[in-house]
This record gives C-alpha cells, structure tokens and sequence, in this order.
C-alpha cells in the first residue's frame, strides 16, 4: 500500500476593513486607474492599525484553521504539527506557529515557521507532504498568514509597493491516503543573486545597532522592491517551473483543470497564461479582491476556488508562485 498526502481541510480569513485604491490616492499621488491598469487589484483587506492589542499573523489565522479543521472533520488533538508560513511573523523570536499553538489551544506539538515568502506555500506544502508520506504524521496543519499592511510605506516614496499589498491567512490540512488522490509532485528553486530587489533591509543581524531614528527616516525598514526585475523574473520562472512539473508527471497543460497562480500582479498571471495556453475556464484569479497576501495567496485562492464549486474530485490542479529570495516553485494535486 502506497502512502500517500491529500488536502483534507481548507480554510481563510481576510480582515473586515477594505481599502479600496480610492482610499490610497489620500495618501500617495496614485488613483483608481493607475493601479488597476498595473496590477488587476481593485481593493485590499487590512487589519485596523488602530485597535490597541493588534492583530498579527497568529490571531488572524485562527478563523481559517478552524475552518479547515471543520472541513477536515478533524479536532485540534488530531493535529501531529503545525507548519507557519509567513514573510511577517509576530515577532522575530518565537515563531508565530508556536502562538498559534497557544492560541487555539492545540496538543504540545512541533510548530515550524518557515520564511518563503510568496512562496512559502508551496514550499510549505512540500514540507507537510514528506511528514505525511514518510509515516512520521497522519495530519499537518499549513498555515500562511500575512500583516503586511503595518510595514507598508503609505506615501509616494512606497507607493510602487503600497498599492499591491493586503492583509490575510490561508489554512489547510494534509492528511495520509492509500487512495488515487493527493498531491502528486513539488518542484523549488532559488536565485539568492536576487535578495535585494525584494527586501525588508532592516532591523538586521548584520547591524548594530540593528534600528535606529535615522534608519526609520530614511524608510529602510519598509518593503522595498525593484518592480520591473520582479515582473521581468517572474514571467520566466513560472513557466519553466509549471513545465517541469507537468513533465515530470506526464502531463501537458491542455490537461490542468484548474491553475491558481500566486496573486501578484494580474499582467504576470495572464502572460503566463498566454504562454501556456490555457483557457480562462482553467485559471482563478482573485486579485482585484485582496491584492498580493504574500505567502497566503495559493490558500485563499484555493479555498474561494473550492467554495464557489470551481473544484470537483479527481481534478488536477496546479500551484505555483514566484516571490523575494528570489524563491519559486510549483506543486500538483490530484483532487
């Protein structure tokens, strides 16, 4: 009997306040028009920075596990380990899957932050897989959660970064299966050449000290990215990861029921979906709703696709994203 992984839970949750591109244009010289006709987004959630406990990645995640969990038809003692995805943790130390732990009052399990980025669910993914294949665990819980909006640079020196990103968390649960479904194949790469066209310079280890008045003048520990090399890697990278991993499992694309891209900017999603021909029936996109969530793109994406009917069993769905590292890969599910 071959042991194998499938998605049994999905789950997501997105922040009540919505900031339309409207909004933006009080703070930045920017408008409705200019974003939407460089990105696709239309609107974004992000938390209230105003409320005085805040909420960071571990607290917004929590509605989207517990409706993975429910999905799953699983209870958080069911659970063998936590798998945190995310670019923007709580704090540097601990991690946030260890909040979460606490949280949601979970067994005293392993909890594993991984920093991927916008690729952080597939690699994240690929983790949970091995566990479950090598017999180690029956259920890995993935979480990607992302506060973006509290490091972002509301002003014209961050606009090119400020329009693009959201706030947001995807849940799903592995579990074993001797059946046909599952996940069938994952496929990472890295270009470190890259780290410094899509970087958050500072609070550093390399520094000392590590934050200072001039270094918050100077905007250095805002997200900073070098916009036309992220576009110009990211149309080739998606690509040649998507082919490799249909090669690998004998497959073209005329056999993809359904692509989620990571939801970055809907010009890269669409030349890749030109480039490999596929039909607008077998790619979903959500951008224009939330922006870029970083890591928590593919699951969110992946559980609105479910939600809405746009997955039925036995389809295969193909997963990629490219992001800061740089770091990109794919993943392949047979419903």
């Amino acid at each position: 009997m071959i042991r194998k992984s499938f998605i049994s839970g999905l789950g997501y949750n997105l922040p009540k306040k919505i900031m339309k591109n409207e909004e933006l244009s009080n703070y930045m010289d920017t408008s409705d028009e200019w974003i939407s006709e460089r990105s696709g987004i239309k609107e974004r959630r992000v938390v209230d920075r105003l409320e005085k406990s805040g909420v960071g990645p571990a607290e917004l995640s929590i509605p989207a596990v517990e409706n993975a969990l429910n999905m799953a038809s699983l209870n958080k003692e069911d659970i063998d380990l936590i798998i945190f995805s995310t670019a923007m943790p709580d704090y540097f130390l601990p991690g946030s899957g260890c909040l979460l732990q606490e949280k949601m009052g979970f067994p005293l399990i392993g909890a594993l932050d991984i920093r991927v980025q916008c690729a952080g669910f597939i690699y994240g993914l690929s983790v949970a897989d091995q566990f479950i294949k090598s017999g180690t665990y029956n259920n890995v819980l993935l979480v990607c959660s992302e506060v973006q909006s509290t490091t972002i640079d509301y002003s014209n020196r961050g606009r090119d970064v400020a329009v693009l990103f959201g706030d947001g968390a995807g849940a799903v649960v592995v579990s074993a299966t001797s059946e046909s479904k599952g996940i069938l194949s994952h496929h990472l790469h890295s270009e470190g050449k890259y780290a410094k066209e899509l970087w958050i310079e500072t609070p550093s280890a390399q520094m000392y000290p590590r934050l200072t008045n001039e270094l918050v003048e100077e905007g250095r520990h805002h997200l900073k990215m070098n916009g036309r090399e992220v576009f110009k890697q990211a149309v080739k990278r998606f690509p040649e990861v998507i082919l490799e991993c249909l090669e690998h499992n004998n497959l073209a694309p005329n056999d993809i029921d359904l692509f989620l891209p990571h939801q970055a900017n809907i010009r890269i999603n669409n030349m890749v979906q030109q480039k490999l021909g596929l039909t607008d029936d077998q790619v979903f996109n959500n951008i224009h709703k939330y922006g870029n969530t970083t890591s928590a793109t593919i699951p969110i994406l992946l559980a609105e696709a479910h939600e809405i009917g746009r997955i039925k069993d036995g389809d295969i769905i193909l997963m990629a994203a490219f992001g800061s590292g740089f770091t990109w890969g794919a993943s392949l599910v047979r419903w």
